[in-house]
């Protein structure tokens, strides 16, 4: 039931009756205190849980059957929107704990929120069987506030049997004494095979060194600013066995393929080398991201670093900056523009020319090689969305890396070969020109569940207007659509097209300074029955934005209690307060714009 946010919670309480129940996902569910202690009494054999802790949870109201229940727990993801410690102090046989903390620093009121609110709420929580910690905290002080009461238990007595330590924190996480006696006694007393910590926790630290690893599958070490060389040494090096990783994220590491992180500068080209050790000793990887840095290959014979990641057959999901598909000498990029005056028109449609034509490009051949890939990002190194989490919307971006302006059509047209392809992320492509290799996409890559595409071509005009159109008409299975791109015009021609995408359920567009149709909106949305997600966030103004939202709820959501609508000025200063509401499943997943592979872990909740 997860992320059936629309559901009353009599409707939810129905849980009780299936008394057998082992695994209840309700993520996302509205349930008082009351409601879940009702449920929760009933359902004695339950070993695997997932909740929501919403203002106003009092683990006081919680019956004795109840605590009994989850006192047998061995399974807990808890998203925390207050400050709280939840259900965890009643979980006594807790294995694994995942913690999402979304609180934010001010109430709709504008009081300050503080973890001080927990002191004297529960007894310590317990962590003696733990084996997996997972937290991912959303931006915002009083969220790392929350977490540190969390691991000062941790820091106490860390879990003998602990394997899994990972803590994802956006921004920088400072390090106190109570966190520094934690990693030190899991370097002294435990084995892991998945880690992930605060960039601050890891740079300039010796950590690493002493970490001891047993089977290794995860890895992240995103936005650390590591050297390639203290990589190898610390991490691959030391007889440790790595062909168990199945999952890396090097997202943000800037110096991760070079030698040197002092002397190093941003153009500079990446040590070849460095890489190739990482692919040989991590050759069973299914899940690699190397995004959000300059990896500029050099000019010699099979130096590529598409070249290097080819030998990793097994990868189904690959998220790359722009520059670092370029070829190393690239010639000028083509002009497919259409020509001014009385010339001969130029169709957008099949691709003609070298886009017909099998391309010996590094990409392509990188591509080539691995058919079974099921996601891929290519993401401009300096882009940024212009919505980011709980934040004013950015209106200035940083220009893309020069070596990704000769990335654009003919490697678009190159994604077309993955047959298995699910999902698509293109950001910060300037060397986009028609846009005509979308349409190789759409044609070829009939898997296609959600695509994502920003900021492609120059940045003033929507050029590739015509190519997505056309592409859009062949996308049969595409769920989710996210578009994010100054200037764009979402009008009549373009949701006549969308409205082609049978399977369409959710649908975001971003663009400062865009604009929309409303009738075209109301239209789309009577011929799009499975659309249940509408979030637009444009130039027009807060009274055009209103009204839209209200026409929309007002005319669909009694046939669609699930639909989410969202249509905002994309820079007003209220943005976030609009959003607010937005359910954590839409936001996380298509709303705002991340990298998502090696995020997490695989499998980390069922």
């Amino acid at each position: 039931m997860a992320g059936c946010y629309w559901l009353p919670g009599t409707t939810i309480e129905q849980v009780a009756r299936c008394r057998g129940l082992v695994k209840v996902n309700l993520s996302g569910c509205h349930l008082t205190s009351l409601r879940l202690s009702k449920v929760l009494s009933a359902l004695q054999h339950l070993r695997s849980l997932a909740i929501d802790v919403n203002p106003g949870f009092d683990a006081g109201q919680l019956s004795r059957e109840c605590k009994a229940t989850l006192s047998r727990v061995r399974e807990l993801k808890q998203t925390l929107f207050t400050p709280s410690y939840g259900v965890v102090p009643c979980c006594a046989s807790l294995q694994k704990l995942l913690l999402y903390f979304e609180i934010l620093d001010h109430t709709r009121d504008g009081a300050v929120l503080s973890g001080q609110l927990m002191v004297g709420q529960s007894n310590v929580p317990h962590y003696q069987n733990l084996r997996v910690f997972y937290a991912r905290l959303a931006p915002g002080s009083i969220n790392q506030e929350v977490v540190r009461l969390y691991l000062a238990v941790l820091s106490d007595r860390t879990p003998e049997n602990l394997h899994a330590f990972m803590i994802s924190v956006p921004g920088s996480f400072a390090e106190s004494g109570a966190t520094k006696n934690l990693l030190e006694s899991m370097a002294r007393n435990v084995a892991l095979d998945a880690l992930q910590l605060p960039r601050t926790w890891l740079n300039g630290s010796a950590l690493l060194e002493h970490m001891k690893f047993s089977s290794p599958f995860y890895f992240s070490f995103s936005r650390c600013t590591l050297s390639g060389l203290h990589l190898i040494q610390r991490v691959i090096h030391g007889g440790r066995d790595l062909h168990s990783l199945a999952s890396l994220n090097l997202s943000g590491c800037m110096h991760c393929l070079s030698a040197d992180a002092v002397l190093r500068r941003v153009e500079d080209d990446i040590d070849c080398s460095i890489l190739e050790t990482l692919v040989a000793s991590c050759c069973n990887l299914r899940h690699l991201n190397l995004s959000a840095a300059h990896h500029h290959s050099s000019k010699g014979l099979g130096g590529h670093l598409c070249q290097v990641l080819a030998r990793l057959r097994q990868l189904r999901s690959l998220a790359l900056p722009v520059c670092a598909v370029a070829d190393p000498a690239p010639a000028p990029p083509a002009t497919h523009a259409v020509p001014r005056g009385f010339g001969k028109k130029v169709r957008i449609g099949v691709p003609t020319g070298p886009l017909a034509s099998q391309p010996t490009s590094v990409f392509w051949s990188l591509l080539k090689s691995l058919p079974f890939l099921q996601h891929l990002e290519l993401i401009g190194s300096n882009f940024s969305s212009a919505m980011p989490r709980n934040e004013p919307a950015i209106r200035n971006s940083l220009p893309p890396c020069s070596r990704a302006h000769h990335v654009g059509d003919t490697e678009m047209a190159a994604i077309g070969q993955l047959a298995f392809l699910r999902h698509l992320t293109l950001a910060q492509l300037p060397g986009v020109l028609t846009g005509s290799g979308l349409l190789s996409i759409g044609l070829q890559c009939q898997q296609l569940q959600s695509l994502s595409l920003a900021n492609l071509g120059m940045t003033g005009n929507v050029a590739y207007m015509p190519a997505l159109l056309d592409t859009l008409k062949h996308c049969t299975r595409l769920r989710d659509l996210r578009l994010e791109q100054p200037y764009f015009s979402a009008n009549a021609q373009f949701f006549q097209a969308l409205s082609q995408c049978a399977a369409l359920q959710r649908l975001c567009l971003v663009s400062r300074s865009g604009t929309l149709q409303p009738d075209a909106v109301l239209a789309f949305m009577a011929r799009c029955l499975h659309v249940v997600v509408c979030h637009m966030f444009t130039g027009e103004s807060v009274t055009t934005c209103k009204t839209l939202q209200q026409t929309l709820l007002r005319s669909f959501q009694a046939e669609r209690p699930a639909l989410s609508v969202a249509i905002f000025p994309l820079l007003h200063e209220d943005l976030m307060d609009a959003i607010r509401d937005v359910p954590l499943v839409h936001l996380d997943e298509i709303t705002l714009f991340r990298s998502r592979v090696a995020e997490e872990p695989p499998n980390l909740w069922w």
